[in-house]
């Protein structure tokens, strides 16, 4: 978790972020647990109750999970979770959008399928 917070949004939804980018990157595994939230107060400089929100976010979508008295550990089944919920955030987010601008500009199916193909042979950063 060495990311830095930023002013592009919310800070407990860039904790909750960052958590989610260690299961990803398998930094945090299944059944890990994951720093307190007074040891994200400490290392980001912010007010453990925001600490606690971006952690509370996880747990209410399933993502963690509270060990009474031990801490927050990350559930089986976690990193699917997450990559489903970015993926389906994604497809919200740009894919719908591209089609929608590729529609206004006339673009069809095949059309725009080659344009990706395109710049996925160029070499665009996966």
């Amino acid at each position: 978790m060495n990311e830095i917070l930023n002013q592009e949004k919310s800070i407990y939804l860039q904790i909750s972020e960052m958590i989610e980018n260690d299961i990803l990157r398998d930094v945090l595994l299944e059944e890990e647990k994951v720093p307190s939230t007074n040891e994200l107060a400490k290392f980001f400089k912010i007010n453990p109750a925001t600490a606690a929100k971006g952690v509370n976010l996880l747990v209410d979508e399933g993502i963690l999970y509270k060990k009474r008295g031990i801490g927050m550990f990350v559930t089986q089944g976690a990193k699917q979770a997450v990559k489903k919920k970015r993926r389906d955030a994604f497809c919200e987010n740009f894919v719908r959008s591209l089609l929608t601008e590729a529609a206004s500009l006339g673009i069809g199916e095949e059309e725009l399928i080659e344009m990706i193909r395109r710049q996925n042979a160029q070499g665009v950063e996966r």
